[in-house]
């Protein structure tokens, strides 16, 4: 049997999206992605944006936020069979034009991407391995102004990034979310 997630909501709500990636990546829910775009939503960030989808699985916080009126959405993924599913989902949304699906490790990514700036950054590592240390490096990737969103599991701690500020902080079940900007130092 197949598995899909939905696209929620803006121009390909209703849509369904490949989540076939295998027993290493974790597709995340809809609750939990319509938990994050109503923080979104609620803070009118996303229109025109470019966005960020680390650790991206199928893809499905990048498309979501191209649905909803982003201009542009960068992935980031290390699985072969994950990667080849975003790709799948890029083109079953006809949305090749907006996006950019780079295979490759995201602390690789960091280091050959320097000057590389979104406005959301979408980080959903696995929960078993968060790799912080990582997520700490996109940091420098984000806007003066942009969000960085992070998914970990809600039995582990918030991570103490360096530069950014946590300006929310809620937890969906198994899924802990939070939000941060780019502190004022």
């Amino acid at each position: 049997m197949s598995k899909r997630l939905r696209i929620i909501a803006g121009k390909y709500s209703g849509r369904w999206i490949s989540a076939n990636v295998g027993s290493i990546t974790h597709p995340m829910g809809d609750r939990v992605r319509s938990a994050i775009f109503s923080m979104l939503d609620s803070r009118d960030v996303l229109v025109g944006t470019r966005v960020l989808d680390a650790f991206a699985g199928t893809g499905a916080l990048g498309l979501e936020a191209l649905s909803r009126g982003a201009a542009f959405s960068t992935f980031l993924e290390q699985d072969r069979i994950a990667a080849d599913v975003i790709a799948v989902n890029i083109t079953t949304l006809n949305v090749s034009d907006q996006t950019k699906l780079i295979k490759t490790e995201v602390g690789n990514w960091t280091k050959i991407a320097e000057n590389d700036k979104y406005n959301i950054i979408f980080v959903d590592p696995p929960y078993q391995n968060p790799q912080f240390s990582t997520v700490s490096k996109l940091v420098k990737h984000l806007h003066a102004d942009g969000l960085l969103v992070l998914s970990y599991s809600e039995r582990g701690t918030l991570p103490n990034l360096k530069g950014v500020v946590v300006v929310d902080n809620r937890i969906y079940g198994e899924a802990a979310i939070a939000l941060f900007r780019l502190s004022d130092k």
